[in-house]
């Protein structure tokens, strides 16, 4: 007898919403994109990549140097794994395509956290040729060093399409940091990247995601995170260089009693860049809690800076901020914070500001010898610090290493 409502499959959905638009952004003609490239060959040792790849890769945190400082590597090229490798027990790293292949049970883990049909973009990377990296923390282990991502635009007009699983098992402790970067010049190209994170009870993830564009790349990411009992995920995101449309809203669940999910942005939009950024976090367990911190600063280009914060349990609790430094003539910040609360006993507040930098503070700095300039530097310098709590000291470095690397092409 014929099912009268039989499930649909992730292609079958994907399908349906091929043209659906995003909610927010510009709408993207995704037509106007390459969605197939060659496969590009494998790397055994990615340090004889070259010289001009290493220095883009390096700018968003990721070195071949020393691989002892990391607990493990994998790079893509457009849509090829050109290297993967796990230098530490417990920790697994690999493409998505190669981690499906050996383990059935992954395609459980598919378009869980975030929705295939959520927009055409989402579905377009359950449609088309895709890869991406899968990287697993077994349970009880705890990287020593971060683990390094690269995910590398070279192919102009292509439609990089990526879909990322990363599961940290009960009692795990992973750390991430993840390069996005091109080697386009004046060249268009889109870039996809669903990310889907599974942190199980008691686990500890830090995710560090450095982004360096072109003036001519959209990008559009997709992220979904489920935080269970006592996990902890701490999300900072680096966007300091130009981009032509960038749009993301990474989505989290607290689904576990304590959970707890922070998220620090640090974005920055120069003359033409479109970027509407920002967070939402559903607290949905008793004792769960979250920060949402976003430093946004313009030099002509457009800020979106969204936030939003539900509390649907009693004793959750909430905070977000948000501030703006608009420098130059041009340029506009648009700060959305959303609070909902559903029931008593949720404690959830939110801060945003706008504006300029004081005339005061930079003649403060000036009568004590810096120029206008090292004036405006240095107080655009501060601003952009942001106390990161949780986060090993080495990749501390590499976020303040990134964020001092691109204040030069921001001033």
């Amino acid at each position: 007898m014929r099912r009268l409502n039989p499930e649909r499959t992730a292609k079958d959905k994907a399908a349906a919403a091929a043209s659906k638009p995003a909610a927010f952004g510009e709408d993207i003609d995704l037509d106007q994109y390459i969605h197939d490239s060659d496969e590009s060959p494998y790397q055994a040792e990615p340090s004889q990549l070259p010289a001009e790849t290493k220095r883009q890769m390096l700018q968003v945190g990721v070195t071949f140097d020393d691989p002892s400082q990391r607990s493990g590597t994998i790079v893509q090229i457009d849509h090829s794994t050109i290297h993967s490798l796990s230098t530490q027990q417990g920790i697994e790293v690999m493409s998505t395509r190669q981690a499906l292949e050996e383990y059935d049970w992954l395609s459980d883990y598919l378009w869980k956290a975030v929705a295939v049909d959520v927009d055409k973009y989402a579905a377009h990377v359950e449609l088309g040729q895709s890869n991406g990296y899968f990287i697993r923390a077994l349970p009880g282990s705890k990287s020593i060093y971060p683990v390094q991502a690269c995910l590398y635009l070279s192919k102009a007009r292509l439609a990089q399409k990526v879909h990322n699983i990363i599961i940290a098992e009960e009692g795990s402790e992973l750390h991430i940091i993840t390069g996005c970067t091109t080697a386009l010049k004046g060249e268009p190209g889109l870039h996809i990247g669903v990310s889907e994170f599974y942190i199980k009870r008691g686990a500890v993830v830090s995710f560090t995601m450095i982004h360096s564009w072109a003036p001519e790349v959209a990008v559009r990411p997709r992220t979904g995170i489920i935080i269970e009992e006592e996990g902890v995920f701490l999300s900072n995101y680096v966007i300091m260089r130009p981009v032509q449309s960038l749009q993301m809203y990474p989505v989290a669940r607290c689904v576990g009693a304590n959970a707890a999910v922070r998220f620090n942005s640090i974005i920055a939009a120069s003359p033409s860049s479109n970027m509407d950024v920002g967070s939402k976090v559903l607290l949905n367990a008793k004792g769960a809690r979250t920060e949402i911190i976003t430093r946004a600063i313009t030099t002509g280009g457009n800020i979106i800076a969204r936030g939003y914060i539900e509390g649907n349990v009693p004793d959750v609790k909430g905070h977000l901020e948000c501030r703006g430094l608009i420098l130059g003539d041009k340029g506009m910040i648009y700060a959305i914070p959303e609070l909902k609360g559903t029931l008593a006993g949720v404690d959830l507040s939110h801060e945003a500001a706008v504006g300029k930098i004081a005339e005061e503070e930079i003649e403060y700095l000036m009568m004590r010898g810096l120029t206008r300039e090292e004036a405006t530097a240095t107080i655009v310098r501060g601003f952009l610090r942001v106390d990161i709590e949780g986060l090993p000291a080495e990749l501390n470095l590499e976020l303040q290493r990134a964020i001092e690397m691109s204040e030069k092409d921001l001033m």
